[in-house]
């Protein structure tokens, strides 16, 4: 049948089962948004009030259901406030398609009205990116980018569509969606097996986790993998969740802000896997010292990754689901009574600790993970408040995390607690914000009251970017420069001129009191929780450092 270009637009959304949309018009994607009005009760639209907003949602909705999160924006500044969160998913490999509409094709190329070659923008920050100038090719280049965005390393995908083929006239026949298949091809099987040698041969494995194995869907066999060889295990901030975080051989976060066991562990290991993991500068420190007793095998689906960073002794290229399920097949059943002995007595030597008489940002977090006995949908910021997050609330499974991993986007984490609160309205989603990061799209509180959009807010509330204060403190001889936003801001205020419910905590006593109210409200909530300035995310490990050099405040 013939079709409009936004009628094939439509349809294709339809087609891939998407359900949920998140954008802003304007004059270029008039004839979209158009079509979606007549779709209304079959694609839900949520109208955000930035279209950065638009690009985190999107994410935040793929990280919490491992489907492809969609975002709309017009053409120009439009399209453009959509970079910053096409960098973030691309960097963490998220899977996002992201529509955008130009001027007419007669009007390209000539500094036309709201005009920008967003598609070249993005090349870098996306895994392809394509402008449709021939409506005949709209709906196979649709496909596709669903099917690019899902398929090998996940990543987001930008269309962008002049507005003349918005309205221009094709043929359209439903087709069912191609489905990826897991990477198996380049699954060496030689590499299997030395590998497997390897870890039979190990007297102290550990095994390193990242966001590879939430996207293969592989923690069942990471569970089996980690009992039958008998290793602890630790992970990236990509990877919570991948293995559960109160099972007696998880060791918590490696790297910078990680827990000295899992510092100091990997650092004495013989033998680290690691897997769907990239080695990222905040894990390995000083790559030079990094895990220097160890044969390292690292396994990933991205064969640029392999080496980058950190040596790697052994290789396996392929999705790791595949991989684990082929390794649990070679290794045999070990017991590493006194490598795990040694393990534990190091998690009881060196416990992450808080000041339980004030409030903290690791007490709010620890009250959350109280309150919401760890099944809690969380997104974060970035700064200290992330790592307190990371460190302190346990995730007990995939796709409770949402955080910004490599692109470190502060702003992120409203966007994607509204993405992830409309995919599952039904979870508690809690997004914990420093109040700088909080202060970046805090308009987007308007979109969860507009929305019915019931997500809290946690502002960890120290009037200072706190982790850039921690550096200016501990590296840059307590010079404060410009960091200090003691300003007068009124959060609770902002929150209620925006529609969302406003409260403030100061004690821990008041902190738990407000949590267990705004859980029982069912409306978006802003809980302004006030801290010290001063408060220090620790571990930490000096830039540049060794990880097994990991201090905290007793070694000051």
């Amino acid at each position: 049948m013939q079709l409009t270009g936004a009628q094939i637009l439509i349809e294709c959304m339809k087609e891939q089962g998407v359900d949920t949309i998140f954008g802003y018009p304007g004059g270029a994607i008039l004839n979209v948004y158009d079509e979606l009005y007549k779709h209304s009760d079959e694609i839900r639209h949520v109208l955000v009030s930035h279209e950065q907003g638009a690009s985190h949602a999107a994410d935040g909705y793929a990280r919490a259901t491992g489907r492809v999160g969609v975002c709309f924006a017009t053409s120009g500044p439009g399209a453009t406030n959509l970079v910053t969160g096409l960098a973030t998913a691309n960097i963490d490999s998220i899977p996002v398609v992201a529509i955008t509409c130009n001027v007419g094709t007669s009007l390209l190329g000539k500094d036309s009205f709201q005009e920008v070659t967003i598609s070249e923008v993005v090349k870098p920050v996306t895994k392809e990116s394509h402008i449709v100038t021939d409506v005949n090719e709209l709906a196979d280049t649709i496909r596709n980018a669903f099917y690019t965005a899902m398929s090998g390393r996940r990543g987001p995908v930008l269309i962008d569509i002049p507005k003349d083929v918005t309205a221009n006239m094709a043929e359209y026949t439903q087709k069912t969606p191609k489905k990826p298949v897991a990477v198996s091809k380049t699954i060496d099987k030689e590499s299997l097996k030395r590998c497997a040698e390897l870890i039979n041969a190990s007297e102290k494995p550990y095994i390193f986790v990242g966001g590879g194995v939430i996207s293969a869907d592989a923690s069942g066999e990471l569970k089996e993998f980690a009992y039958k060889i008998d290793a602890p295990v630790c992970d990236t901030l990509m990877g919570k969740g991948a293995f559960d975080g109160t099972d007696e051989r998880y060791t918590g976060m490696l790297g910078m802000h990680g827990t000295k066991t899992s510092n100091f562990g990997v650092s004495k290991c013989d033998l680290l896997i690691a897997i769907g993991a990239r080695f990222s500068d905040r894990v390995y420190g000083n790559a030079n010292n990094f895990a220097p007793n160890a044969k390292i095998i690292h396994i990933d689906i991205d064969k640029k990754e392999i080496g980058k960073n950190v040596r790697a002794d052994e290789c396996v290229i392929g999705d790791a689901k595949e991989i684990l399920k082929e390794l649990n097949k070679l290794v045999v059943t070990a017991s590493h009574t006194e490598w795990r002995k040694e393990i534990s007595e190091m998690t009881e030597k060196f416990p992450l600790m808080y000041d339980k008489n004030v409030l903290t940002g690791p007490g709010a977090i620890s009250e959350i993970y109280r309150q919401t006995n760890g099944d809690a949908i969380i997104s974060t910021e970035v700064g200290q408040h992330q790592m307190w997050s990371a460190q302190f609330y346990k995730f007990k499974a995939p796709r409770q995390f949402l955080s910004s991993g490599g692109l470190g986007t502060m702003g992120y984490g409203l966007g994607a607690a509204l993405g992830a609160k409309s995919a599952f309205p039904e979870k508690t989603v809690i997004n914990i914000a420093g109040d700088g990061g909080f202060r970046m799209n805090m308009n987007e509180l308007a979109t969860a009251s507009r929305n019915n959009i019931s997500v809290i807010e946690v502002i960890i509330n120290n009037k200072v970017l706190g982790m850039v204060r921690q550096w200016q403190n501990l590296f840059y001889g307590q010079r404060y420069s410009h960091t200090i936003l003691d300003d007068g801001v009124d959060f609770v205020k902002i929150a209620q001129a925006l529609g969302c419910v406003g409260m403030r905590a100061e004690t821990p006593e008041e902190f738990s009191e407000a949590l267990r109210t705004a859980l029982t409200l069912n409306k978006p909530v802003v809980i302004d929780c006030r801290i010290d300035k001063d408060d220090k995310v620790y571990p930490m490990v000096a830039p540049g450092e060794s990880i097994s050099k990991a201090f905290d405040a007793t070694d000051m």
